[in-house]
């Protein structure tokens, strides 16, 4: 069983995917939709949606950082999911609340559920050099 805090975590990078597919509605717009589809909001989508609105509203600086760290990588060859759980965990990394290996663990737990074999180790090295780069490791 997995804590609450990654599921919300998991729920924020499904808005998050939804949102990037949709043509960047607002987070409560795709959290409506999903409302409407099943029938009411799933409990606990409140730190979800949260954590995705944070995520689009710090969205070109995230952008910029993980831009700065993935070497050869322009963030347009980012896959969409990896893309997502880098932006995820950048605004939990600048909410501050969670300490940053933990939040690097569960993006990297994120990378393996939902995204390629090579993600993991991808996730894991940009957000370790972010957080090196900005003195949180």
């Amino acid at each position: 069983m997995q804590r609450p805090e990654t599921k919300a975590r998991a729920r924020a990078l499904q808005l998050l995917y939804a949102w990037d597919l949709s043509g960047h509605p607002s987070i409560e717009t795709i959290v409506g939709r999903l409302a409407t589809t099943y029938g009411h909001a799933p409990d606990g989508y409140d730190r979800g949606a949260d954590l995705a609105a944070q995520a689009v509203a710090g969205l070109p600086e995230f952008d910029a950082r993980v831009g700065a760290a993935a070497e050869h990588w322009r963030l347009d060859r980012v896959g969409v999911v990896e893309r997502n759980i880098l932006r995820l965990a950048l605004a939990e990394l600048a909410e501050g609340s969670t300490p940053p290996r933990v939040v690097i663990d569960e993006a990297v737990k994120l990378a393996h559920w939902f995204a390629g074999a090579k993600a993991p180790g991808f996730v894991n090295g940009v957000l370790d050099a972010v957080a090196r780069e900005s003195g949180a490791l």
